[in-house]
């Protein structure tokens, strides 16, 4: 299989002009939103609405909800508001995905030149990262994940 050229990337602690600066310098063609709640006014430019129009005239791409790939609203309490642990929260969204099976949702090629979307200006306490480690283990390292 032809390795899958997909990124990452936050939009928390970043300006719109270099979000938008990284994503077309990265030749990105899709943003997957892989937020549970993606229509907050606190998201600012990327409220899901705003979004899509400017990644279409800011970037030629397009944009995609996709929720399957999001922990649950339980999860997400837990861990930001009650100040959970990562690694629990990590293990619990990896049980998550793997009850969902997403690996049998999705098509590798259905990410080539896409961009997984969340909040977190960094990958390392973000479960968009733990998305592309999921479904690379199952799909045996097709991904070639880049974290803008």
């Amino acid at each position: 299989m032809t390795d899958i050229d997909l990124a990452t990337i936050g939009f928390t602690k970043t300006t719109a002009s270099k979000f938008f600066d990284r994503l077309k310098a990265a030749g990105v063609k899709k943003v997957i939103d892989v937020r549970l709640h993606n229509t907050s006014q606190l998201a600012g430019f990327a409220k899901a609405s705003d979004l899509a129009y400017f990644l279409k005239e800011i970037c030629d791409a397009q944009y995609e909800h996709q929720p399957l790939l999001a922990p649950t609203d339980d999860m997400l309490k837990a861990f930001k508001r009650d100040k959970g642990d990562w690694t629990i929260y990590a293990d619990s969204f990896m049980r998550l995905m793997e009850r969902r099976r997403i690996e049998n949702s999705f098509k590798p090629e259905m990410f080539q030149r896409g961009c997984l979307l969340c909040s977190e200006d960094k990958p390392h306490h973000c479960h968009r990262r733990l998305v592309c480690e999921y479904l690379n283990a199952r799909w045996d390292g097709a991904l070639k994940v880049r974290h803008l």
